[in-house]
C-alpha cells in the first residue's frame, strides 16, 4: 500500500521524527555556530572561529543531542524564553486566559509589532497557564538563511509563502495555506497569524480583510457561509502591548525613507537584525489581552475585521509613554515612568522624533475615538 500524501510537506513545522535530523543540520551548520559564539562566548574566543566553532558544537550536542520530539523542543524554548523574559521587560502580564478553553484550539489574530517576539509571548502566555503552544504563521521573506528556516520549523512555524506572485500559483499557495489552518485546528492545534503583512509600524493595529478572504478560501470549498466557517475557526483576537516600542527607531527610519523618498528597500539581513533587537532591548512592561472567541459581527471579511479591531482596540493596554504621547494631561503618570521615556525619546535622532511619538500615541487616540463611536451608538 503506498504511502498518504503529506500534502502540507513543503509549509508545515517539523514532526516528532523529523527533529534529531534537523537539530543535526542546525550543529552541522557553520554560519548559525558563528552566530551562537558570537552572542555567548568571549569576543577574544568568538574571533577564532576554528576554536569557537568546536566549542559551541560540543556544548550543543551535550544539551541537544538526545532532542527527538516537538515537546522537547518547546520545553528548550520555554527556558529561553523565561530568562528572555527576566533580562528584557520588567514584566509579562497577561489577560482574557482564563476565559478560554485549555482543551480547544483557537485562531488567535493579533496585532503585530514585533517578528518574533509576538507569537512567542502568545507562547509563553499558553505554556504558563498550561496550555498548548500555537503554530506560527511566519512569511517566507524571513527564511532566506537556512538555519533561520531549521529554527523555525523545529519552533512550530509554518510558512506563508509571499514570495509567489503568479496569479495561479497564489491561488494554489493560499488555499493550501487555508486548509492548513483549518486542519490544524480541527486536529487539537491552536494557530497564530498577525492581522496584517508586516509589522504596525506607525502604531496603527488594523486588520487586512484580504487575510480573512484567505482563511475562506477553504470554507468556500466545503459550501460554508462565512460567518459559519468563521465560528468553526473560534477566532480570538489578541492585544499586544509594549511599554517601550520594539525597533521603534528602525521603523522610524523606514517610515521616514518612504516619506521622503517614495519608497523603502531592505537591505540583507535587515530582517534577522530586527529579530535580534526585538530580543535583546529592554520592553519595559508587555501586557497581552486575549480577546473572546468571535461569534457575532462576522457575516462578511470587512465586517469580521472591524469585529476584530474593536477588541484589539478595546483592550489595548495603555502605558505612561501612550498617554504622554498622546497628550493625556488627565493620566496619573508615575514620575520615574514618565522620566524613563523622556529619556528614551532624547535618544531618538531629531528627524524621527515626530514618528515615533506618533507611534506610541496612536493606540491613545485610536482608544479615545472607539469609546466616543461606542457612546455615540
Amino acid at each position: 500500500m503506498s504511502e498518504p500524501v503529506d500534502k502540507y510537506a513543503d509549509i508545515r513545522p517539523y514532526n516528532d521524527d523529523e527533529v534529531a535530523a534537523s537539530v543535526a543540520r542546525l550543529i552541522d551548520d557553520n554560519a548559525f555556530i558563528d552566530v551562537v559564539a558570537k552572542y555567548n562566548l568571549p569576543r577574544f574566543l568568538s574571533a577564532v572561529p576554528l576554536l569557537s566553532r568546536a566549542l559551541v558544537k560540543y556544548q550543543l550536542r551535550k544539551k541537544w543531542g538526545a532532542i527527538n520530539s516537538v515537546e522537547q523542543v518547546q520545553q528548550i524554548v520555554a527556558k529561553y524564553l523565561a530568562q528572555l523574559v527576566k533580562r528584557t521587560t520588567t514584566e509579562v502580564t497577561f489577560s482574557g486566559l482564563d476565559q478560554l478553553d485549555p482543551k480547544q484550539a483557537y485562531l488567535f489574530i493579533s496585532n503585530h509589532r514585533d517578528i518574533v517576539l509576538d507569537p512567542a509571548l502568545i507562547n509563553w502566555g499558553l505554556f504558563s497557564h498550561k496550555m498548548k503552544t500555537v503554530r506560527i504563521a511566519i512569511g517566507d521573506n524571513l527564511l532566506q538563511i537556512p538555519y533561520i528556516t531549521e529554527l523555525m520549523r523545529l519552533n512550530k512555524s509554518f510558512i506563508v509563502k509571499r514570495s509567489v506572485k503568479a496569479p495561479k500559483e497564489m491561488l494554489r499557495a493560499l488555499s493550501q495555506l487555508s486548509a492548513y489552518i483549518y486542519d490544524s485546528l480541527a486536529g487539537g492545534d491552536s494557530i497564530w497569524i498577525a492581522q496584517k503583512e508586516g509589522r504596525a509600524k506607525d502604531g496603527f493595529d488594523q486588520t487586512d480583510p484580504a487575510l480573512l478572504k484567505m482563511l475562506q478560501l477553504n470554507g468556500r470549498k466545503q459550501k460554508k457561509e462565512f460567518a459559519e466557517y468563521v465560528r468553526e475557526l473560534k477566532i480570538v483576537p489578541v492585544s499586544i502591548s509594549y511599554q517601550y516600542e520594539p525597533c521603534a527607531t528602525a521603523k522610524a527610519k523606514e517610515l521616514y525613507h518612504k516619506q521622503h523618498h517614495g519608497k523603502y528597500v531592505k537591505s540583507a539581513g535587515e530582517d534577522i537584525a530586527s529579530i535580534v533587537e526585538g530580543f535583546s532591548t529592554a520592553k519595559g512592561h508587555v501586557h497581552l489581552a486575549f480577546g473572546q472567541p468571535i461569534e457575532e459581527g462576522c457575516e462578511s471579511p470587512e465586517q469580521l475585521a472591524k469585529t476584530i479591531d474593536q477588541q484589539i482596540i478595546d483592550s489595548f493596554f495603555l502605558h505612561p509613554g501612550n498617554y504622554i504621547a498622546g497628550g493625556c494631561k488627565q493620566a496619573v503618570i508615575d514620575k520615574a515612568d514618565a522620566q524613563a521615556f523622556e529619556m528614551r525619546m532624547a535618544r531618538v535622532p531629531d528627524e524621527l522624533k515626530p514618528l515615533v511619538l506618533a507611534m506610541y500615541a496612536k493606540p491613545f487616540h485610536r482608544k479615545v475615538e472607539f469609546k466616543s463611536s461606542e457612546s455615540g451608538q
